[in-house]
């Protein structure tokens, strides 16, 4: 396939990370982590509230509004525009819009190269693993580990819940190459 861009989508504590350093450390050629984290890390405060920007809330629902879904928008299109411009990309990201989310990046990444990859992970272990993580609001791993795969179709799934990152990094390397 000799994929520009692998999408990594799973729940919340589900070893998307811990794929993502694997993949760059087995892959040949230098690939840049991207990650949904690091664009909600780099949003002003003012949009961590409700309404225009993205909640997590005490029961381990998220909320977005359309400030937040605007960024996004335009992360995704930065990202896209990387790759279209030569950079190898893997994306680490959490579908919260199930099929919607994954159209989004479809649109954006038309005409590139995408390895769609499923990170499952069962919802207890993703759970146990946001308990000793201890930066997530509790719940979040059990509520997301179903939902963001609804309506999503991949190229090749993995599943952590008893199988060590590296060695999915080098099912998706294989797939990618």
């Amino acid at each position: 396939m000799s994929a520009q861009v692998i999408v990594l989508n799973g729940g919340s504590s589900s070893g998307k990370s811990g794929i993502v350093r694997c993949l760059q450390a087995v892959l040949p050629d230098p690939w840049l982590a991207v990650g949904v984290d690091v664009l909600v890390d780099a949003m002003p405060p003012a949009l961590r509230t409700p309404g225009d920007g993205i909640t997590f809330g005490s029961g381990a629902e998220i909320g977005v509004g359309p400030a937040f879904r605007e960024l996004q928008g335009a992360w995704i299109t930065g990202v896209a525009a990387m790759a279209r411009a030569g950079a190898r990309i893997v994306v680490d990201d959490v579908f919260l819009g199930g099929a919607d989310s994954q159209q989004e990046w479809r649109v954006r990444l038309d005409g590139l190269r995408v390895l769609w990859v499923g990170v499952r992970c069962d919802a207890a272990v993703a759970a146990d693993r946001e308990l000793a993580r201890g930066d997530r609001v509790a719940g979040m791993a059990a509520t997301q580990a179903e939902l963001v795969h609804r309506g999503v179709a991949y190229d090749l799934e993995v599943d952590t819940t008893h199988t060590e990152a590296m060695a999915c990094a080098r099912v998706i390397a294989a797939r990618a190459a």
